[in-house]
């Protein structure tokens, strides 16, 4: 249940997507170019509930426009796009950097900030390391006693999430003292390829806790142990402290650490621009509906960052 195996998923998940997402998203945009069809959206996996919950509903009030929503995790979504294999109205990821550097001048040349996000870890109650977390005892001592298999991680490969946990246990190595705590630990944690599967575990009692974002834990009712700011990727006073954890997928891109930032984009062949942007502006205009769905908009957001076209306001 540790790397090994789902290394060997990844290669079959990033196949899976890249064969089914095209039919799925152009099969699915009703009347392509139009004001009446479906908006498509490619989105980060830890919003797939956001989006089909709170966001699809209240936006099809406003507009009478539908989103037909594919999630993944944010690297996968951003290499779909960027190797070209789709092109959706409107594009999400969790981590705006790595939109960015994926994406401008292959595919875009903005994007908006909408939602931040905290990162710490769920857990059921009913497991012994449910008991002790609820018992006040440190996280990382239940993570380093928990069984093989027992808590979960995204993919690094494939989304924020999973580096980002990888990132945090680096930075809690040295905030604690926990000396050798990342190297002891990760090759004992499940890696889910499949971001909104993550939970899904805990939910069944399969697994006892997975480190997530706080609006997975919320919008599902689960207990969350919020990590400290120091690690928890969501002050944006710490940047420079985040960014002395890093971690570099297969495929060679390094992410350093930063604080946790939802943003948005449309392609710029994407079939109907219009909707996307529609989109994309409903994010930034109503920031009551997502923190509903347990995500952060402070003062800072929204924010704009490239050549933001002017039917988007910001």
């Amino acid at each position: 249940m540790g790397h090994t195996r789902a290394a060997v998923t990844r290669r079959g998940f990033l196949t899976a997507i890249g064969t089914v997402g095209v039919g799925a998203l152009a099969g699915c945009t009703g009347v392509t170019g139009t004001e009446s069809g479906p908006v498509s959206l490619l989105c980060a996996g830890s919003l797939a509930r956001t989006v089909e919950r709170h966001v699809g509903p209240a936006f099809r009030e406003q507009t009478g426009r539908a989103i037909h929503g594919e999630y993944h995790g944010s690297n996968a979504v951003m290499r779909m796009v960027q190797e070209g294999v789709e092109r959706p109205d409107a594009v999400v990821s969790a981590d705006a950097t790595l939109l960015r550097d994926r994406l401008y001048g292959v595919a875009t040349d903005w994007d908006v900030t909408f939602a931040a996000n905290s990162l710490g870890l769920c857990y059921d109650e009913a497991t012994e390391p449910g008991e002790q977390l609820a018992a006040g005892t440190p996280w990382y001592e239940v993570v380093g006693g928990a069984d093989d298999g027992a808590i979960a991680i995204g993919d690094p490969e494939l989304d924020p999430l999973g580096y980002r946990a990888l990132q945090a246990f680096e930075l809690a190595q040295r905030a604690h003292d926990l000396d050798g705590f990342r190297e002891r630990v990760v090759p004992r944690l499940y890696t889910e390829p499949d971001e909104p599967q993550l939970l899904a575990g805990v939910e069944t009692g399969s697994r006892a806790g997975a480190v997530v974002y706080q609006n997975m834990a919320a919008d599902r009712g689960l207990p969350f142990v919020e990590f400290p700011d120091r690690y928890n990727f969501s002050n944006a006073a710490l940047a420079d402290h985040y960014a002395t954890a890093s971690y570099t997928t297969d495929d060679g891109y390094t992410a350093t650490g930063r604080p946790i930032l939802y943003s948005a984009t449309v392609c710029d062949d994407a079939d109907d621009p219009a909707g996307g942007r529609a989109l994309v502006q409903y994010l930034c205009e109503n920031p009551s509906v997502l923190t509903a769905a347990g995500l952060r908009v402070g003062e800072q957001l929204p924010g704009e960052h490239g050549s933001v076209p002017p039917e988007v306001n910001v």
